[in-house]
């Protein structure tokens, strides 16, 4: 489940909350109670790196290695 980031407009408290995407965001402040909490853009917490899953996973045989190595002309 994705995390995301809240702050509180009123106090200033900042929170993260683990929820569902189809879960309605978080109103009411833990801190303060006031229903003034705002959902932060923030950076997701994994990185995607490498030749790609896409590539190397699924295929077979002479297709294996799409990016580069041994190309059949």
């Amino acid at each position: 489940m994705p995390m995301y980031d809240y702050q509180c407009a009123s106090c200033g408290h900042q929170l993260e909350a683990i929820q569902k995407i189809s879960d309605a965001p978080l109103v009411d402040c833990p801190a303060c109670q006031a229903p003034e909490l705002k959902k932060l853009l923030s950076m997701p917490g994994f990185r995607l790196s490498g030749t790609g899953w896409y590539e190397t996973d699924f295929k077979t045989g002479s297709k294996k290695n799409l990016a580069g190595g041994d190309k059949a002309d």
